[in-house]
């Protein structure tokens, strides 16, 4: 009996699959050396200084940098560098629910957003100043105001960010935000702050929920909790200040139609408007908020949202050529420092203005 043909379609999908297989393999190889290298700092020092998603970057660049990948592995990295970045953003939100932003209070609750858009405007007009080309400082800004590494992944497909502007923004941000962890106790001791202030100020500042507890844990347990709250409700201006850019672009792209936005926007793919994976996001911080999600499966979406962001900045770093990066390097170093810089400001004002504590 001769076998039935295979239709077209499947044989299409399984050659697409195939393609994209040498790519992934080199990212899951990068990945797997981030988390042994992770684990291996957390033996030696106790803490991990550089946590996996950065070192996965580091290594990648390494890689690129003494090895030219061929063409076989590019559909995979880049499939890894864009797509499963895209999902780990729409998992990412089933970690916030409406409860979250209620339990903070309208005052303080309008001083983040408020903080927020103040430093994310100010950090992108620091960069432009510097020099930094649009793209890049729009990184740092969003980086910078909103919640470091995971702002950067998320802005970036929506500005058609390069590799190379992704990698070093987060290069740069990831080490000052170290030493954020290190030296904002030092803060609170100097200005005798309490702990509720204190964790406003850490929740407002530190760009990780983990650093956030690193660094109010040793303040006392008052700080840990308010800092991971603000710090959350921080995260959750992800969502809109990524519309918001996605509105942006698409107007500039739609620019020359009839007069005003909606002319602008006329004719735009939706997808180009409003990207699938921020859609995504918010569905599912509305399924976290009607107990839609049950408690048990959230840590393992966590875990996997985690896991994905690692692969795809393996395969930023495969996609990031070293010598770019360290020719912007300084003003990208100047540009993360005083965007912090005016974040600090801009939380103590909102602790002295509410008289926290």
């Amino acid at each position: 009996m001769i076998p039935a043909p295979v239709p077209a379609e499947r044989r299409s999908l399984a050659t697409s699959a195939l393609a994209l297989l040498p790519g992934l393999l080199l990212c899951a190889a990068v990945t797997g050396l981030a988390l042994a290298g992770e684990v291996l700092e957390l033996r030696l020092f106790g803490r991990a200084w550089l946590d996996a998603v950065v070192l996965a970057i580091l290594i990648g660049a390494v890689v690129r940098t003494l090895w030219t990948p061929p063409a076989a592995v590019q559909p995979g990295v880049a499939f890894s560098a864009r797509t499963l970045l895209e999902i780990a953003v729409v998992l990412l939100g089933a970690s916030i629910s409406a409860a979250t932003v209620i339990a903070i209070g309208p005052g303080l609750l309008l001083g983040v957003i408020a903080v927020v858009a103040v430093a994310v405007a100010a950090a992108y007009g620091l960069g432009r100043l510097l020099r930094l080309p649009p793209r890049m400082a729009m990184l740092v800004a969003c980086g910078n105001g909103i919640c470091g590494n995971s702002a950067i992944v998320a802005v970036a497909p929506v500005i058609d960010a390069e590799p190379e502007e992704v990698t070093a923004a987060i290069a740069f941000t990831a080490v000052l935000g170290v030493a954020v962890v290190l030296l904002l106790p030092l803060v609170a001791v100097a200005l005798e702050m309490s702990q509720l202030p204190y964790g406003v100020v850490a929740g407002l500042t530190v760009y990780a929920v983990p650093q956030v507890l690193a660094a109010t844990m040793p303040v006392g347990a008052l700080a840990t909790q308010t800092g991971t709250l603000i710090k959350l409700v921080r995260v959750l201006m992800l969502g809109p200040v990524v519309l918001a850019l996605s509105l942006f672009v698409a107007a500039r792209a739609g620019r020359g139609g009839p007069g005003g936005v909606m002319g602008r926007l006329r004719g735009v793919p939706l997808g180009r408007l409003v990207p699938w994976f921020i859609v995504g996001f918010l569905l599912m911080m509305a399924a976290r908020s009607f107990g839609l999600i049950p408690a048990a499966v959230l840590p393992p979406m966590a875990q996997t949202a985690t896991a994905l962001t690692v692969v795809s900045m393996a395969a930023l770093g495969l996609s990031t050529d070293a010598r770019a990066v360290a020719r912007s390097g300084p003003r990208i170093a100047v540009a993360v420092t005083l965007s912090l810089l005016v974040l600090l400001g801009l939380a103590l004002a909102l602790v002295s203005m509410l008289s926290v504590g």
